[in-house]
């Protein structure tokens, strides 16, 4: 089946697509991970956040937040990385991080890259030329590795 890429910066969304990029994050982290957090936290629409999203037969698939150096101390910060259930086992998430690594060095070329990424996803990031830094800990009751790409 054919993805339909996208990366917006969040003046650009639609108000369709802010809904699907909220919907399937609620349903992921806080339905199925059971975390029980504040996912709308204020980074959505400021700055000069992109959403990087895939599509599939008009259904989001696969969904990433990259944050913008300028807000974020220095470092692009991507977040919200996440696959939805009807779009695993098709190796989505490689090509996700490959169309947000591809979206940094257009909007904001030869910064550092930093996430806080779930620790047992650690081999698929270095995969993608990030390195832990630091020892594990737990964000929302889930163990956790910072992790950088410069």
């Amino acid at each position: 089946m054919t993805i339909d890429w996208i990366c917006k910066h969040h003046n650009d969304l639609g108000k369709q697509q802010l809904y699907a990029i909220l919907e399937l994050r609620s349903k992921v982290f806080v339905a199925e991970q059971e975390c029980a957090y504040q996912d709308v936290d204020g980074q959505d629409l400021c700055g000069d956040t992109l959403h990087v999203m895939g599509w599939q037969d008009d259904q989001l698939v696969a969904y990433a937040r990259l944050l913008d150096p300028e807000s974020q101390g220095g470092d692009v910060v991507i977040g919200r990385v996440i696959i939805a259930p009807d779009g695993r086992g098709q190796k989505l998430g490689h090509t996700l991080i490959k169309v947000a690594l591809r979206n940094i060095e257009e909007y904001w070329s030869g910064q550092p890259i930093f996430m806080s990424a779930q620790a047992h996803l650690q081999p698929f990031y270095e995969q993608h030329g990030f390195h832990a830094e630091g020892e594990q800990y737990l964000e929302d009751d889930i163990p956790h590795i910072a992790m950088r790409r410069d």
